[in-house]
């Protein structure tokens, strides 16, 4: 706490050395605020909506619910996040970015530990909507307010960090939760989640820098739907919004469901060492990188479907029997998904430039991150369909269908001209 006192204060009364005409410069007191307020934030928004995946047995054991009504504590937080998003960045225009994330935060961080206190299991999924309705003014926002306040030179490591916060707060909220879980139960383990999330909200609220070119604005619209149309009539972007919809919902179904697997016969895992599974990802991460890699050396036309194919192989080797092999496969789909989410977000940031005058960036990036939440919220819970009438093997078989369908959209992308190219590379968007 001490070391976050002085970096608020450093933060505070910082000169005007600290902040340009251009925006927050790194190496100064504020940059260093704002970079770690942006790392709570990414690790706050994903921790609390995802926290409650790892405990889905445990609510099927509790409230006597088949596997895909559990996945609705999952499912009715992403779902709203989606349409949300579509809606934040508005919101933002005329109250402020910084506002509107103090805001989401706090009231995620309270409705979650809220939902460690609720009796019912209509109560809870009641709180799980509200969540995942208040954290959508985290990321629709984020990027704005960076791009806002910080200077151009900047912009790219204060927003990795916020990346890398959504990555570990993602994998971490999991783990944490897994273990809470085992020792007091998933009440506990929730109620832990709420309170980090409490705090995260208040260390952002210290260290975030007041913003100072922000200039309130009412959304236009006319012009709006004039950039929408503009998106969905491109030959690219639908086809990457619908990859970003079925990529997802085979990833979270994977996720969703092999607690139920590891935790029954023949393995009998605990739900600590189910939740150990999430480590698998930090081969994300580097997957992320090495495609992006790849991707910008040879082409995202000539790349993408690589990563498909590796998710697909990794499906397949969960059918396996053998315990080693089945984590295997996880980590396998964890390496796919996110080779292809690193491609796919980029390449949608990047046409965006050439879409609409390059005025309809920040729209692509809402109906990207929409279809994919909408991809975990309903493909997530069909899944569990799979799970109740045909076990692992209906998973694998619902997963390779709509990972076929996904892979056929990649071939077809091959196919689709480039438009004028940009020297503009948009941020990898944030990950589940």
């Amino acid at each position: 706490m001490r070391s976050m006192r002085s970096a608020t204060m450093s933060t505070a009364s910082c000169g005007d050395s600290d902040i340009s005409q251009t925006g927050i410069a790194a190496g100064t007191p504020a940059y260093r605020g704002l970079t770690l307020a942006m790392l709570f934030a990414g690790f706050s928004t994903f921790s609390l909506l995802y926290s409650v995946q790892p405990l889905l047995p445990s609510f099927a054991a509790q409230f006597a619910l088949s596997a895909e009504a559990a996945s609705l504590a999952v499912s009715l937080a992403t779902g709203p996040l989606a349409i949300g998003i579509l809606f934040a960045g508005l919101v933002s225009d005329r109250l402020g970015r910084r506002p509107l994330m103090i805001a989401a935060m706090f009231a995620a961080g309270a409705l979650t530990l809220a939902t460690a206190l609720v009796p019912g299991w209509s109560g809870l999924l009641v709180l799980r909507f509200l969540t995942g309705l208040a954290l959508a003014g985290v990321p629709a926002v984020a990027m704005a307010y960076v791009a806002e306040e910080v200077d151009s030179a900047s912009v790219g490591g204060a927003m990795g960090l916020y990346i890398a916060g959504s990555a570990i707060g993602g994998m971490g909220g999991r783990l944490v939760a897994s273990l809470v879980a085992d020792f007091g139960g998933w009440r506990f383990a929730i109620a832990a989640v709420g309170i980090a999330g409490l705090a995260m909200a208040e260390g952002f609220r210290r260290l975030a820098p007041p913003s100072r070119n922000f200039r309130p604005s009412a959304g236009r619209p006319a012009a709006l739907a004039r950039d929408a149309r503009a998106l969905f009539a491109d030959q690219a972007m639908p086809l990457l919004y619908l990859e970003a919809f079925l990529l997802m919902g085979v990833f979270v179904t994977v996720y969703n469901y092999a607690g139920f697997r590891l935790m029954g016969p023949p393995y009998g895992l605990s739900q600590s060492a189910v939740g150990a599974v999430f480590l698998l990802y930090v081969l994300g991460s580097i997957s992320s990188a090495r495609f992006g890699t790849l991707a910008g050396r040879l082409g995202r036309r000539t790349i993408f479907w690589v990563p498909v194919v590796v998710l697909i192989a990794g499906v397949a080797l969960t059918a396996m029997q053998p315990l080693a092999l089945v984590i295997a496969g996880i980590a396998v789909v964890t390496s796919g998904f996110f080779g292809a989410h690193s491609i796919a977000s980029a390449w949608v940031g990047r046409r965006a430039q050439s879409v609409a005058g390059g005025g309809a960036r920040g729209q692509a990036a809402a109906f990207y991150l929409f279809f994919y939440y909408m991809g975990s919220s309903v493909l997530g819970s069909a899944g569990g369909f799979a799970w109740t009438h045909a076990g692992w093997p209906g998973v694998t078989g619902f997963c390779l269908v709509v990972g076929g369908a996904a892979l056929a959209i990649g071939l077809r992308l091959r196919a689709v001209p480039p438009l004028r190219v940009e020297p503009v590379t948009a941020p990898r968007m944030p990950v589940p």
